[in-house]
C-alpha cells in the first residue's frame, strides 16, 4: 500500500512539472520574443557604441527580440563562430564578410552596419608629404585587413608599384601602439609610414602622433544566417528596425553610448578620438530619424566588390564572389 502511495505521488509531481513546463513554453511563445545570437567586435568603435545601445536599452524587446551578445576581439574569431553556427547575425567589415560568404553560402548581407575609416599616415615631423613620396620607403600595415587594401590602392593610384617601388611589410594593428609614441618623430625605427583602421589611427591622431596622407572608407555590414531567417522569418525585419532605432538613440545620446563602449572595451580612448573615428558615418549627423540610412548606395557596392576582389587576387580567398549576389535588402522598412 505504501509503495502504491509513493508511486501515485511521484506521478502527480511529474505531471505537475510537465504542466508547468508547457505553460511556461506557451507564455514564451505568447510573449512573441525571438532569441537572436549577435556576434560583435568589442574594441571596434562606432559598431561598439551601436551594440552597447542594443545591450543597454529595451529597443530589441520592443521589437519582439531578445539577444545573446557574443563579443569577439576581432573579425577572425567572429567568422569562426559564424562558420560553427554559434551566432545568428554578425557585425563585420566588408573583407571578413566576403571571406565568410565565400566559405559558406548560408550567410547573407541584410543591411549596412556603418562606414569606418582606414588611414595611411606618417610621423608628424616626417618629410613625406604625399603618397608619391613613399617611393623607396617602408610602409607597415596589418596584412589581410582593409587598411592594406587601401594603402596598396593609394600607392597604385599615384603610379607606384607596391611590389617594387615600396617596401610594404606586415605589422599588426595593436603592435603599432608600441612604436607610435613620439609627437616629434621623423620615422618609427625603420618604418616610414603605416596604415591602419580605427579606432587606432583616431587615437594617434587625437594625440598628435601622426599626420594622415590618405583616409579611405570601408563599408561594414550586417550579415545574417539564411537558416536562422528560414526558422524566424520576422527576425531580420525586426532586427533591422531595432538597429535603425539604435542609430537614433546613439546620435541623440553620444556621451552615454561612448561611455558604455569605453567601459566594456577598456580602450584608452578619449571622446575626441571617438568623434574622429565616427566622423565618416553620416547617420550620426542627421537631424531626424527618417534620414537614417542602413541601405547601400552605388559606391558602397563598388567598395564591397573591391574588398572581395582584393582577397581573391591576393590568394586570401580561393573563390571569387560577386558581393551584390549575396545582399538582400528586402527586410528593410522605409529606408532611404
Amino acid at each position: 500500500m505504501e509503495k502504491t502511495k509513493i508511486f501515485l505521488i511521484t506521478i502527480i509531481l511529474i505531471s505537475t512539472f510537465l504542466i508547468l513546463g508547457c505553460t511556461q513554453t506557451a507564455n514564451d511563445q505568447d510573449d512573441g520574443n525571438t532569441t537572436i545570437r549577435l556576434g560583435w567586435q568589442i574594441p571596434w568603435a562606432t559598431e561598439g557604441q551601436l551594440t552597447q545601445v542594443l545591450k543597454n536599452t529595451d529597443i530589441l524587446a520592443n521589437n519582439n527580440l531578445v539577444a545573446e551578445f557574443k563579443g569577439f576581439s576581432y573579425g577572425g574569431p567572429l567568422n569562426e563562430a559564424a562558420l560553427a553556427g554559434e551566432v545568428d547575425v554578425i557585425f563585420t567589415a566588408d573583407q571578413p564578410a566576403a571571406m565568410l560568404i565565400a566559405k559558406n553560402d548560408d550567410w547573407v548581407i541584410i543591411g549596412r552596419l556603418m562606414y569606418n575609416r582606414v588611414s595611411l599616415y606618417v610621423p608628424p615631423k616626417s618629410p613625406i608629404m604625399a603618397v608619391e613620396d613613399l617611393k623607396g620607403k617602408t610602409v607597415a600595415m596589418p596584412f589581410g585587413a582593409a587598411a592594406q587594401r587601401m594603402a596598396l590602392k593609394a600607392e597604385k593610384d599615384v603610379g607606384l608599384d607596391p611590389n617594387t617601388d615600396v617596401s610594404n611589410i606586415n605589422l599588426g594593428i595593436y603592435e603599432q601602439s608600441d612604436l607610435v609614441k613620439d609627437p616629434n618623430a621623423v620615422k618609427w625605427g625603420n618604418i616610414d609610414a603605416m596604415a591602419g583602421f580605427d579606432p587606432t589611427p583616431a587615437i594617434f591622431e587625437e594625440k598628435g602622433l601622426i599626420r594622415n596622407l590618405e583616409v579611405g572608407k570601408i563599408v561594414s555590414v550586417i550579415v545574417m544566417s539564411k537558416s536562422y531567417i528560414a526558422q524566424n522569418p520576422d527576425a531580420p525585419k525586426n532586427f533591422l528596425k531595432s538597429f535603425n532605432e539604435a542609430y537614433d538613440y546613439y546620435r541623440l545620446n553620444i556621451d552615454q553610448a561612448n561611455q558604455w563602449f569605453t567601459e566594456e572595451s577598456n580602450l584608452d580612448i578619449t571622446p575626441k578620438a571617438l568623434e574622429i573615428a565616427a566622423d565618416v558615418e553620416p547617420n550620426l549627423k542627421v537631424s531626424s530619424k527618417e534620414e537614417i540610412r542602413i541601405s547601400f548606395i552605388e559606391d558602397d557596392y563598388k567598395i564591397m566588390q573591391e574588398a572581395a576582389d582584393f582577397l581573391y587576387d591576393n590568394g586570401l580567398m580561393t573563390k571569387q564572389i560577386i558581393m551584390k549576389d549575396h545582399i538582400n535588402l528586402s527586410y528593410l522598412e522605409g529606408d532611404n
